[in-house]
């Protein structure tokens, strides 16, 4: 049976007023998300999973480390173990680029440039071993910080790959978000974020200055380079 005119009409204008309730940018950050999913999904648990071993290979096999000096940057720093939250974020932080990636070669360029960063930090970890001094803080016996201090201790130190991870994602994803549109709110929640990890890695006693500056420099400089390479590729 064929609705009366007025009902369908009805049915269609409700239909558009409700797609019309939706932001374009957050419409747009949503087929983002889907585009080869899968994809993105397997490939950054594997990436992700992947990482941990030759990190920890590397930390253990090393030579001598090198005890990186503190500065009064660090002395001022006080110790701030419910940070540890956010220091832990980075792993979903840094997926975010990765889930908004617009297409294959969005999500190429990212995946290159974490693996590229990733590969400099190792070889700088083995052959210019450095690590933290050995700070006396106070863990309670079985949480997360205690098990930290025990898995990840002083060494493969400067660069922090920490902080740069959180500053490369910051980079891509501002990108991300501007070419969606996205409401100013969002786009300060991004660089509060990755701020308060680089925070954090300070804050929670798994890095110093020296070693956050050297991680900052090195996403920034990864950062600029895939923004080029981007530009680079639009045509005139």
């Amino acid at each position: 049976m064929t609705p009366p005119a007025s009902d369908a009409t009805s049915s269609s204008s409700s239909s558009a007023s409700s797609s019309s309730m939706v932001p374009p940018w957050l419409a747009a950050l949503w087929k983002r998300s889907i585009t080869l999913f899968p994809l993105k999904l397997v490939g950054n648990t594997v990436a992700t999973l992947g990482f941990f071993p030759l990190y920890f290979w590397i930390m253990k096999n090393a030579g001598q480390a090198w005890v990186l000096p503190l500065t009064p940057v660090d002395r001022l720093i006080a110790f701030w173990p419910w940070l540890l939250p956010v220091y832990l974020s980075l792993w979903g932080y840094i997926a975010l680029p990765v889930l908004l990636a617009r297409d294959m070669r969005e999500l190429t360029g990212f995946s290159l440039g974490c693996a590229a960063m990733t590969l400099l930090a190792l070889l700088v970890f083995w052959f210019m071993p450095t690590a933290i001094p050995n700070f006396v803080v106070e863990t309670t016996p079985g949480t997360s910080l205690q098990f930290l201090k025990m898995v990840d201790s002083a060494g493969n130190a400067f660069p922090s790959l920490h902080v740069s991870f959180s500053v490369f994602s910051c980079v891509v994803l501002a990108r991300q978000l501007r070419a969606v549109g996205a409401p100013l709110w969002l786009r300060a929640i991004n660089v509060a974020w990755a701020a308060g990890i680089v925070y954090s890695t300070m804050a929670v006693r798994q890095h110093v200055l020296i070693d956050v500056l050297g991680g900052f420099a090195l996403g920034v400089a990864f950062g600029v380079a895939t923004r080029r390479r981007g530009a680079a590729a639009v045509p005139a």
